[in-house]
């Protein structure tokens, strides 16, 4: 349904008619398709909150709360900060958006074992979005793969949401991880990964002296 929809949207953001809060009913649907599907829209879901900002009166909190959810599980991508900047300091500060808002400066700074935590304390919220574990496993495992050279095997299935072994295995083979030994993961040869150098050159000021004066 929700490719079913997508083009539909497509056309009701062109132009002016991206701020008519006719199509609002719509949107909000479609927010709730993705939700119920695993499917994902920044654009229409960015125009939502663009209408809420528009039209406070229209507000929804449920509406809200999807969208912030679904941002997060595009981590590393910046959609959370890009929702964050269409809402209000109170709006913010509400509950359960405030909870939300919590759960994505904790991502941001790597702590995964709080994550999971705030995450199995709000299974009312977060398991309205199909997909949501799965998708930030997904961003877990894009950090330790550019963090880790060797894991601990215990200690990467707590990164991961406290995960049994056969799902480890899973998420192990997927990123072309293998196992060193009955408690080591080997992730990568970070030796051999590509890193950039940030290069200062120093001008003293007598190699422009005459440059400068000939421009005064």
């Amino acid at each position: 349904m929700a490719e079913a929809m997508r083009q539909t949207i497509v056309e009701m953001l062109k132009g002016i008619e991206r701020y008519n809060p006719d199509n609002l009913s719509t949107l909000e649907k479609y927010v709730e398709i993705q939700s119920r599907e695993n499917a994902y829209d920044l654009e229409a879901n960015l125009a939502v909150l663009k209408l809420y900002q528009l039209n406070p009166q229209r507000f929804s909190q449920d509406i809200t709360c999807q969208i912030l959810l679904k941002a997060l599980t595009n981590f590393p991508h910046t959609d959370f900060v890009l929702c964050k900047c269409l809402l209000t300091e109170k709006i913010m500060q509400e509950e359960p958006i405030n909870q939300i808002m919590y759960l994505g400066d904790i991502l941001e700074q790597c702590d995964f074992q709080h994550f999971w935590d705030r995450v199995l304390s709000m299974p009312e919220l977060c398991n309205r979005i199909v997909g949501f574990q799965d998708s930030v496993r997904k961003f877990v495992c894009h950090v330790v793969g550019i963090t880790f050279q060797t894991i601990d095997k215990g200690l990467l299935a707590q990164l991961l949401g406290g995960i049994d072994d056969s799902t480890l295995k899973h998420w192990v083979k997927k990123y072309g991880w293998k196992e060193e030994s009955k408690n080591v993961i080997f992730i990568a040869n970070q030796d051999e990964n590509i890193k950039t150098k940030n290069i200062t050159e120093k001008i003293d000021f007598e190699n422009v002296a005459g440059l400068m004066a000939a421009c005064l």
